[in-house]
């Protein structure tokens, strides 16, 4: 049985962004190819020189492709230097390569930073191996192989934390964009589902009176008309607000204020009265739009949800410390059975949450359904 961790890490994909290759691939391969020469020309003492000088200006070449073919190029190459230390240990000659070929320390490093699950898993034993063979051609005790093997290894350890680094800022700006898309959602959902309920109440108030006051009619088509345009005003600015290069920060957001906006008692039903009272300054922005936001979906859920519902309260009332959000309808008295839930209500949760404040909601003995929510005036969690 393999074991799970190895098996996660057998079918983990390559890492992402590494280019074809850049200008310091480049560069590398400048570098090596003239200090291999240099070296080969002109040091004192290098076995079967030719072949040396030769190995080290053929072998440099793959660096070129070391971040998009990681294990090809680790193959080849230590496959190579391999093989030349195994020629080494067998004619006893030492070793064959030059000083230039620890730039093959690169593709270590190169294959955990971009390669596979499976082109890690096969290529670092061949890695090993030629750090094993070098150790033992020029072995000068147990002190040098550890600082070599710790020398060796280290390239390839750099490789893997970068990766995971660099994984770790990329799921962190996923996650961000995950948060900001469920906002906008959220968002969303609360707006159009407002509005929208506000034009099917005004819509079938039109259609009772329409045939009696052809002029109460009219007043509805109206309110509905000014109810869309808001509708898409708001849809505009809050995809607006994903937009690169929009001041979003510049849109102003709705307050404590604009809740008695959401008050409508011309006869239509359910009517809605809202209520503010008490100490309501010095509010965080984000607790004032929350507050707004939790009343709004507050009431659009008693305008769907809440069976013959003739009223609708609001209450809003602030302390020193923090402010108590109250939505109740006279709907039918509801069974456990019969209590609603959705994404709406899960939404204003997780609103009051990041704020440090809670939200309740659920049947009221004698009829109807009540949210209560408490936020501190700050807006901090703390």
């Amino acid at each position: 049985m393999i074991p799970d961790a190895l098996r996660a890490l057998w079918d983990e994909p390559r890492a992402q962004n590494a280019p074809e290759r850049v200008w310091r691939d480049w560069l590398l391969v400048g570098v090596v190819v003239f200090a291999a020469v240099i070296e080969g020309t002109l040091r004192p003492y290098v076995a079967w020189r030719p072949l040396a000088i030769a190995m080290a200006l053929v072998l440099v070449w793959p660096l070129l492709w070391r971040r998009t073919h990681p294990l090809a190029t680790v193959a080849i190459v230590f496959g190579t230097v391999n093989a030349e230390l195994i020629a080494s240990l067998v004619a006893d000659v030492g070793p064959l390569g030059l000083y230039t070929s620890a730039y093959i320390l690169v593709l270590a490093y190169s294959l955990l930073r971009w390669g596979s699950g499976r082109e890690i898993i096969l290529g670092l034993p061949l890695i090993l191996v030629t750090y094993a063979l070098g150790i033992a051609v020029d072995y000068t005790g147990v002190g040098d192989a550890i600082a070599a093997a710790v020398f060796g290894l280290f390239p390839a350890v750099l490789g893997a934390l970068v990766r995971y680094q660099s994984g770790y800022r990329r799921n962190e700006r996923e996650q961000v964009r995950l948060r900001e898309r469920q906002q906008l959602a959220r968002e969303l959902h609360d707006t159009v589902a407002h509005h929208v309920s506000a034009i099917a109440v005004r819509a079938q108030a039109g259609r009772v009176v329409g045939a009696a006051e052809p002029e109460a009619a009219l007043d509805s088509l109206r309110l509905i008309e000014a109810e869309a345009s808001r509708a898409l005003t708001e849809m505009r600015l809050m995809v607006g607000a994903l937009r690169d290069g929009e001041q979003a920060e510049l849109t102003p957001l709705h307050g404590v204020a604009d809740i008695s906006k959401l008050a409508f008692t011309d006869g239509a039903s359910p009517q809605v009265s809202v209520q503010l009272r008490g100490a309501l300054d010095n509010l965080g922005p984000s607790v004032e739009a929350a507050l707004y936001r939790l009343a709004q979906e507050s009431i659009t859920n008693a305008v769907r949800h809440a069976k013959h519902a003739t009223r609708i309260d609001v209450f809003v009332d602030g302390d020193e410390q923090k402010v108590h959000l109250t939505v109740a309808d006279d709907g039918d008295i509801l069974q456990p059975a019969q209590t609603w839930s959705g994404y709406g209500l899960v939404g204003m949760s997780e609103r009051a949450a990041l704020l440090g404040g809670t939200l309740q909601a659920g049947p009221r003995s004698h009829g109807g359904w009540e949210v209560n929510a408490v936020l501190p005036k700050s807006g901090s969690s703390t």
